[in-house]
């Protein structure tokens, strides 16, 4: 995953000096063959002494040292391996450094435990998520800690306008885990957000003071612009580079967020800086849920739901901002959440959620069209006992399927890529892009 500079002229790591050119022997061999024609002889005596000098020079050469023009040592000497090994990768038994071209220090990454850490946690409508990452090479990071569960926090919200004490209570729970995470650590830089639930419910401020004082953690409520720019910026690695046309949506517990990235000029290292247009919708599969129903749901009520949210689709002035590549074969849809994860999933026909195989994945048009159609099919039983679904979200998934199904109405596409992956990913990418650890990591 790495590369590293051996010294200017030392040959790549792993890889042995090239051999004399086909006919031509090497020039000990030469001079053997020389000295065995003038004194036969002596010619057993006389290989067997020149056979102990190489070995001799071979020997000063590997306890040799490599040093720069400036006197400064370069890469330090690697012990030699056996002779009965592989071809040698040692930068001191290369050949001579050019003079022109002095050797440079290895770029030496640093050890796991001594990189910066950032953490990053949202507190949804239904779930409560934290990632722990370090930075690794550009662009990218490893999680080293995460952390999820389903609390609901926005059970009721839709009938009452407040946030349930039940679903409050639930959600201080899981942030006291991730408050311990996090204090465990040295933490470089953090950000924690809340997003829909904390946004409109009247309780929402009150429910951030009673987390701060109980789970330690303070975290800001974010507006839907914020939230829809986060989810492209956890996702910018899995829109390629040929690419023209994006629609990326969001379907949370409460809203549900879609951006418009027409990709058609000079690309930036952001993807977020080719949005051209955005939206919000007011709900999402635990709002649509509660209004129409998860448990049974038939299929009129499925077209309802379908309904509901075209409408609210067809109020959004800028949702055509990408009619000028809507039939390229480079345009296509990005989901990330719940909904579309899941039917990967059930797509794969997987025994238990594998995100390694969900995340990036593509499916065509008619894929999506079958899992919908079957899991529309699936009574509420048939869905818990599916292990891409289970108890959790069996009665929150049609609504999902639902707003997804009114996207792909407004931006038909040949292609769906899902995405295990977002407002975590991008708010972890935006602190380290900000710290500069990779820029510094480069230099």
């Amino acid at each position: 995953m790495e590369d590293h500079d051996t010294g200017a002229g030392a040959p790549a790591v792993g890889v042995s000096r090239a051999p004399p050119p086909s006919g031509q022997a090497s020039p000990s061999v030469g001079r053997l063959d020389r000295q065995a024609g003038a004194r036969p002889g002596h010619a057993d005596h006389q290989g067997e002494q020149q056979k102990g000098k190489a070995r001799k020079r071979r020997k000063r050469r590997r306890g040799r040292k490599v040093f720069a023009r400036d006197g400064s040592p370069s890469i330090a000497s690697i012990p030699s391996a056996p002779a009965a090994s592989a071809p040698a990768s040692h930068p001191a038994e290369a050949a001579p450094l050019p003079s022109a071209s002095p050797a440079r220090p290895e770029l030496r990454r640093p050890p796991l435990q001594e990189l910066p850490v950032f953490a990053a946690l949202d507190l949804g409508t239904n779930n409560c998520r934290l990632l722990v990452a370090v930075p690794t090479r550009h662009g990218q990071f490893r999680v080293i800690d995460a952390f999820s569960r389903i609390v609901r926090l926005g059970e009721g919200l839709t009938a009452n306008g407040r946030l349930g004490q039940p679903a409050m209570d639930r959600a201080v729970e899981a942030l006291k885990i991730c408050g311990d995470k996090l204090r465990g650590r040295k933490i470089r830089k953090a950000r924690l957000i809340a997003t829909e639930a904390c946004r409109t419910a009247a309780n929402g401020v009150e429910f951030l003071d009673r987390v701060e004082r109980e789970a330690g953690l303070k975290l800001e409520i974010i507006d839907r612009q914020t939230e829809a720019r986060l989810a492209v910026s956890g996702c910018g690695s899995l829109v390629e580079r040929d690419t023209q046309g994006v629609v990326l949506f969001d379907i949370g517990g409460g809203s549900s967020e879609i951006a418009l990235i027409d990709l058609t000029g000079h690309r930036s290292p952001r993807l977020a800086n080719h949005i051209v247009s955005w939206t919000s919708l007011p709900v999402g599969v635990v709002s649509l849920a509660e209004r129409f129903g998860g448990r049974t749901v038939t299929r009129e009520i499925f077209a309802a739901m379908v309904e509901d949210v075209a409408v609210r689709l067809h109020a959004f002035d800028g949702r055509d901002r990408l009619s000028h590549v809507l039939a390229s074969p480079k345009f296509h849809l990005l989901g990330t959440s719940g909904t579309v994860t899941t039917l990967a999933g059930v797509h794969l026909d997987l025994e238990r959620y594998d995100r390694r195989r969900v995340d990036g994945l593509w499916m065509d048009r008619n894929s999506v069209d079958r899992m919908v159609e079957k899991l529309v099919g699936w009574d509420f039983q048939q869905r818990v006992a599916n292990p891409c679904i289970g108890a959790d979200r069996a009665d929150l998934v049609l609504a999902g399927c639902a707003i997804l199904e009114a996207i792909r109405a407004i931006w038909p596409s040949e292609r769906l890529r899902v995405a295990d992956r977002g407002l975590r990913e991008g708010i972890l990418s935006e602190l380290m892009a900000d710290d500069g650890v990779w820029r510094r990591g480069r230099q």
